[in-house]
């Protein structure tokens, strides 16, 4: 088996997506952390996936059939994607940092470049994370261009000049 830094550094040079996933909290606080995991899952049923460390502050608002947003950040939102990435703060104190509505019944990042909501189907164990796989109920995009993580570094995607 592999050591963890190297597994760490073959990972890093994989292109991810950022997103900020948010929940409501039972007495209306909202919650979110930045997660960079989030990928398509399924077209028939519409179905995505992400995981969380299982020390998340976010997960235990996120059991089985809970809703859940996924907002796809933008990549202007490099701000935001690391005010929602740091860890131990308060309730709701992360949204103090980016323009936030509810949408869906859930808080919503308005300029993101794509957003989709909808509810935690089940937790899968993955080792130090848990998988989430979610039933989308609510999607939209946009023309924005998107924000990705690799090599430690925000960025985005461009397309690849054609040789001729």
């Amino acid at each position: 088996m592999i050591d963890q830094d190297t597994f760490v550094e073959l990972m890093s040079g994989v292109c991810a997506p950022v997103t900020v996933v948010t929940a409501i909290a039972t007495d209306g606080r909202p919650h979110g952390s930045t997660v960079s995991s989030f990928a398509s899952l399924s077209l028939a049923p519409p179905l995505v996936s992400f995981a969380l460390d299982r020390s998340s502050g976010l997960l235990p608002h996120l059991p089985p059939g809970a809703p859940v947003g996924v907002n796809i950040l933008g990549a202007h939102q490099q701000d935001v994607a690391a005010a929602f990435a740091r860890r131990h703060q308060g309730p709701g104190s992360k949204f103090d940092t980016a323009t936030w509505t509810i949408r869906d019944g859930l808080p919503h990042l308005p300029e993101s470049a794509a957003w989709t909501a909808g509810r935690v189907e089940r937790h899968v164990d993955g080792g130090d994370h848990i998988l989430l796989v979610v039933s989308v109920e609510e999607a939209e995009s946009t023309p924005a261009a998107p924000l990705v993580y690799a090599r430690r570094t925000f960025g985005t995607h461009s397309a690849l000049a054609v040789a001729s």
